[in-house]
């Protein structure tokens, strides 16, 4: 996980988290609840970042999956 700098992940339970890498500030603590529309972090360029972007990645079973599928 030292490729996307400060990083939150997110356990939704039935295999699924998503993953939000790259961040300048995480304003979440580990095991702490978090709702739909909750703010977790500002982003930004840390870890092995070309520039300030946010990395979003959503695994089952801890294998990346295509989230597209899974978005509104």
């Amino acid at each position: 996980q030292e490729g996307f700098g400060l990083l939150v992940t997110i356990d939704h339970g039935n295999g699924y988290e998503t993953y939000y890498g790259h961040l300048s500030k995480l304003l979440v603590s580990a095991g702490q609840s978090v709702s739909a529309g909750d703010v977790i972090a500002i982003s930004g360029n840390t870890g092995l970042s070309t520039g300030p972007h946010l990395h979003f990645e959503v695994r089952y079973l801890g294998t990346p999956v295509d989230p597209r599928p899974l978005l509104p």
